[in-house]
């Protein structure tokens, strides 16, 4: 009798067991020879858990691009003009500033197919936040998408500086969220130390696998005078580019 009161008492206390709050920086062994991008099994099984995604089919050609828009540098009507030529969709994950000061881009993604994003309204550490501000950070961007476009639900999460915790994809997720994080990247947000367009078409096309999330900041002008030579070189060697309603079966 008295172990079945035991695990009468275990089972109420089930639902109230947290999951972790520990800040975990996203990482990877980076992909070469068209070999995939590692996380670890550790990574992927959380990600895996909560219905979340940072690489596609390994069996697929299928590159999903795209962007972090933490605020306009005056390259991505460029990069726009480029996806529209190319016919290639892409996700620009916003924050409110960027919401806030280029409204008018923000309509062009939408108008031409692609995906907007969320990255948080402030770009806030979101493990170092309540649960509460973890969604109101993410329901400020997605009310103001709604009010400029047609997209009604930025389903789609990155967190600020790729910091997360289990709890912050848990809360995500129960609110209908799904955070996509990335297999293919580099340092390029530095605005004002430009590499040259070599360095970012190198950096890409070498770390290149199927399956790859690209992700790549918009205030780079490496990023924006590259991205014709990436695209058009990747669907030579047979890639093509999705979006990532179908890297997440919403299509």
């Amino acid at each position: 009798m008295r172990q079945v009161i035991f695990f009468i008492i275990f089972l109420f206390m089930l639902p109230t067991i947290a999951v972790s709050s520990e800040a975990l920086h996203w990482g990877f062994q980076k992909g070469s020879e068209g070999m995939q991008a590692q996380a670890g099994e550790k990574l992927d099984e959380m990600l895996e858990k909560y219905d979340s995604y940072y690489k596609g089919n390994p069996k697929d050609k299928v590159l999903y691009l795209t962007f972090d828009n933490g605020y306009e540098n005056g390259h991505t009507k460029t990069i726009l003009d480029t996806l529209k030529k190319e016919k290639v969709p892409a996700a620009f994950f916003v924050t409110g500033h960027y919401v806030d000061s280029a409204s008018d881009l923000i309509k062009r993604m939408v108008k031409e197919g692609h995906i907007i994003g969320n990255h948080s309204w402030h770009h806030y550490d979101l493990t170092t936040v309540p649960n509460s501000t973890v969604i109101e950070e993410i329901k400020l961007v997605e009310k103001e998408v709604a009010r400029l476009t047609k997209q009604n639900k930025t389903k789609y999460v990155r967190p600020p500086r790729g910091i997360f915790s289990e709890n912050v994809l848990k809360t995500a997720q129960k609110e209908g969220y799904t955070h996509v994080m990335w297999s293919i990247a580099f340092v390029d947000w530095y605005a004002d130390q430009p590499k040259g367009k070599k360095y970012a078409y190198d950096e890409i096309m070498e770390q290149i696998h199927p399956g790859a999330v690209i992700m790549l900041h918009s205030v780079s002008r490496d990023n924006a005078e590259a991205l014709p030579d990436v695209i058009r070189d990747l669907k030579k060697q047979g890639y093509t580019f999705k979006s990532l309603d179908e890297l997440a079966g919403n299509q």
